[in-house]
């Protein structure tokens, strides 16, 4: 145990590590209060409700995040080289993901009919009102996390997001009462909106001033050209992932009822949630590569190191006691989740992966690599879902996740080997034995 936290105490004082473990640190919080939330309001909440809460937010969540998620490659590459462009680069972020997010939310309202039963609660001026606002202050609060990250203080992240957990629970339980209709959207939105304020504050009134004047003055910072290019290879990408995502769940919504719903969302919330510890190192991955692109072949294997290291006692966990897990919030959700979570969990090992490789691609300004292997992702999960729900149902999410990210690792493996083959000086490394050998 000692020799453990030992090279964990070493491995903070890598940059690389340091970004990556406070996020899958912020992934282990955000899931333990989310458990805690969802927990919460199966208690205190009807199953319909339950349902029909999971569904709203979901849909929320995708139309902010339709260029929020986009910019988080180019944040992640852009910021630690933006020098005295910081402060335009992350305001420009903003303003685009919010305004992009409400006008998605309006067309979304606009048209609420053609979305089903379970949508229909946001019908009339206030409901749709309060939507349109969540849109844009998720837009904002999502592209927050990735900013701190691209300056190099991920370590505020799981604060911040330790305590928007906590007030989002006591607001849920306050609300149960009051507004038992609609309770769960309030208290999620609500708290999310508080804590714009005081991260923003010291993003703009610490942070940023210090990644300025640190800066090397000889180094240009990146032109809007530059940042577009890259945005066109990477964010028709970025937006196919966010079907995967966002879409599905959404469209999968629409095809069931309300508690049927609510018991899926849970089952794929935990499963994504793992999946995210593989992109946070991926992310941390994408800034250090951006600060030194010489080291990282060398960063890559690493995160790839840490990343199995770290997910694989996670992925085993949740497979062995899946049913166990569920039956927290009853009996009906491991009946009906048990396989997705197993299916989904076991889709991770693949995408690490993939991650790290895209990881290095986004460091190297490689967009139509990016594009290509994102949308050719994002193509395979909606198209084989589709194809198995009428045989699957809910489980066709997990079959279809499984068996394309297994496909995609396999495609990018001899890519990614030659790219964590090369050393410190761009040169293929050469093993023992090999012809080059000395």
């Amino acid at each position: 145990m000692s020799k453990v936290w030992g090279k964990i105490l070493v491995d903070l004082r890598n940059p690389l590590f340091r970004q990556g473990y406070a996020l899958m640190a912020n992934t282990v919080i955000t899931g333990v209060l989310g458990m805690g939330y969802w927990l919460l309001a199966a208690h205190y909440y009807t199953p319909e409700e339950f349902g029909r809460g999971q569904a709203v937010i979901t849909a929320m969540r995708l139309f902010a995040s339709l260029t929020a998620l986009g910019f988080v490659g180019a944040l992640a590459r852009f910021l630690p080289v933006a020098g005295r462009r910081t402060p335009e680069l992350i305001l420009r972020g903003y303003g685009l993901a919010a305004a992009t997010g409400g006008v998605a939310a309006v067309g979304f309202l606009l048209t609420l009919p053609l979305w089903g039963k379970t949508y229909s609660v946001l019908a009339g001026f206030g409901p749709g009102l309060f939507f349109l606002a969540s849109v844009v202050v998720w837009a904002v609060f999502t592209l927050q996390d990735v900013v701190l990250t691209g300056l190099r203080r991920a370590t505020f992240v799981p604060v911040n997001n330790l305590i928007f957990g906590l007030v989002k629970m006591g607001l849920l339980v306050a609300l149960a009462g009051a507004l038992p209709s609609g309770g769960i959207f309030v208290s999620w939105v609500i708290p999310t909106a508080l804590a714009l304020i005081p991260i923003n504050w010291l993003i703009f009134g610490v942070i940023v001033p210090r990644h300025v004047k640190q800066a090397d003055p000889a180094q240009e910072p990146p032109r809007l050209r530059q940042i577009g290019r890259f945005l066109a290879g990477d964010f028709p990408g970025t937006l196919s992932i966010l079907a995967i995502v966002y879409l599905v769940p959404v469209v999968i919504a629409t095809q069931v009822g309300e508690a049927t719903f609510g018991r899926f969302s849970m089952a794929h919330t935990l499963a994504s949630m793992i999946e995210l510890l593989a992109m946070n190192m991926a992310v941390s991955l994408t800034v250090e590569g951006s600060f030194d692109r010489a080291r990282l072949a060398l960063n890559c294997r690493r995160a790839l190191r840490r990343a199995f290291m770290i997910v694989i006692p996670i992925i085993t966990v949740a497979i062995l006691g899946a049913p166990l897990i569920l039956t927290i919030f009853g009996s009906a959700f491991a009946d009906e989740g048990t396989t997705l979570l197993r299916l989904m969990a076991l889709a991770v090992l693949p995408r690490v992966l993939i991650e790290v490789y895209l990881s290095a691609l986004r460091a190297q300004s490689e967009a139509r690599k990016l594009a290509a292997v994102q949308i050719g992702l994002a193509v395979l999960v909606l198209v084989s879902t589709v194809a198995l729900f009428p045989y699957f149902q809910v489980n066709a999410v997990g079959y279809g996740l499984l068996f394309s990210e297994l496909l995609v690792a396999i495609l990018i493996f001899g890519n990614l080997r030659k790219i964590l083959k090369f050393d410190e000086s761009g040169r293929p490394t050469v093993t023992q034995g090999s012809s080059g050998a000395a």
